[in-house]
């Protein structure tokens, strides 16, 4: 058995009221087995997500590809209807509204998609492409229109003249500036990055992530990042939440979490993460994890993770784990919290 971990509180981040209140979020998908759909499962691609999003935060929310984080930002949004649980905004819960009910909220909670080429109409000029929400939404009259777009071309760092271009006409940076501004013409407080900056140059993502940043503060925005670059993350990022298979399971401040993961699953991934030192890289540990993510159509029993946890007893094939709190601020889903060995230079 490994020796317990040593933990020492550090100081909790300051405590912002929260803008969405998310208990009990899970959401299933029916499929078609078979070569003629004979049968049919159940995809359990979200499963008791629990968490407040607080006012003016960058949440960034990662794990491996399949783990749920998109499935997770869409059905917050109501784009997926859940299959149980609550988001709570205004003191109204989303998931009991109509599509009529939820329309006047729909520009308060936008969203920004990975693809910036395949969100923006090809036949529609870019002027017409910000213009549309402001019309449908009436933040701006005819007359207006033409000024406001200019004004939100400008919030993103684009000259008036690309108004007049089609998206097939920019670069993948200036499209996710123009998919920005759109969202942005909508009034929102709430942003779901997905993956937003993962098909870009590396040099743009550097430029769209301090753009994020900027709007952030300039129109007290909050946003809930989705990514998989944990380097990315750790530069955006408020708190920092760890899913895996569906379930959340490490939530913290992005210190705390860099510097003291407790999870064994994060620890595994932030192990992954190349070091800019190259002495560094070569003496550090690494927590290589063994076999495959398990299938969302039959999730092991207890714990998700116990499959490729090196610290798997009993107790974790048979019970899922509490959600707790263990430092301020700093909640995980672990059997074996304190035992597990934080990762160095992580």
């Amino acid at each position: 058995m490994n020796a317990p971990l040593a933990i020492t509180p550090e100081t909790p981040v300051a405590s912002a009221p929260p803008l969405l209140r998310i208990e009990g979020l899970s959401k299933h998908f029916f499929v078609k087995l078979g070569a003629f759909g004979q049968k049919s499962a159940e995809v359990h691609a979200l499963d008791d997500f629990t968490l407040d999003i607080r006012r003016g935060e960058t949440l960034s929310l990662v794990g491996e590809s399949g783990c749920g984080k998109s499935t997770a930002g869409f059905t917050i949004l109501q784009l997926y209807k859940p299959s149980r649980g609550r988001v709570v905004y205004e003191g109204v819960d989303l998931a009991t509204l109509d599509e009529k009910a939820l329309r006047p909220l729909r520009r308060k909670l936008q969203v920004v998609f990975q693809d910036p080429y395949s969100t923006l109409n090809p036949r529609m000029t870019v002027g017409e492409a910000v213009g549309e929400p402001l019309l449908y939404h009436q933040r701006a009259t005819r007359v207006e229109l033409s000024s406001k777009v200019e004004q939100l071309l400008g919030d993103v760092g684009l000259s008036p003249r690309f108004a007049m271009r089609y998206p097939h006409e920019l670069s993948g940076g200036q499209r996710q500036r123009v998919v920005i501004a759109r969202a942005l013409a909508c009034g929102p407080e709430f942003l779901v990055c997905d993956e937003a900056i993962s098909a870009l140059d590396v040099s743009v993502q550097a430029q769209i992530i301090n753009l994020f940043q900027d709007l952030q503060e300039r129109y007290g925005l909050t946003y809930l990042f989705i990514a998989h670059d944990l380097a990315v993350v750790r530069h955006i990022s408020t708190r920092v939440a760890v899913m895996y298979l569906g379930r959340p399971a490490e939530l913290a401040p992005k210190r705390s979490l860099f510097s003291t993961p407790l999870h064994p699953y994060t620890q595994a991934l932030l192990s992954a993460v190349p070091e800019p030192d190259p002495a560094r890289e070569r003496t550090r540990r690494r927590m290589v994890l063994k076999g495959d993510v398990p299938s969302p159509l039959d999730p092991p029993s207890g714990c998700r993770f116990h499959t490729r946890c090196p610290l798997a007893i009993d107790i974790c094939r048979a019970e899922v784990p509490a959600w707790r709190e263990v430092l301020p601020d700093h909640a995980v889903a672990c059997h074996r919290v304190g035992e597990a060995i934080p990762v160095p230079g992580a």
